[in-house]
């Protein structure tokens, strides 16, 4: 059985070719390993623009979405502002 969890360059190598496997189990299932891959890696790379101080709107031109799309997925949690009384 195929893991999700991706070691070295070489597992991606065989993800990819799995992906066009004609057994539709293969096949899909390194399709969802390659998918949760790209996930964790589009998070590593946006946390790091942002610690070297890139804007919401550098990082979504170059992913191909809306400022607003990249900081609703990567902004973390809203601030809830509150008046003091």
């Amino acid at each position: 059985m195929l893991s999700t969890y991706i070691d070295t360059m070489d597992d991606g190598v065989t993800l990819a070719k799995e992906a066009g496997s004609q057994d539709p189990a293969v096949g899909l299932r390194a399709v969802r390993a390659l998918r949760e891959l790209a996930e964790r890696l589009e998070a590593l790379q946006v946390a790091n623009a942002r610690e070297r101080g890139w804007s919401w709107q550098e990082i979504a031109v170059c992913l191909g979405v809306s400022r607003q799309a990249v900081h609703k997925k990567h902004g973390g949690g809203r601030r809830i502002l509150t008046k003091e009384r």
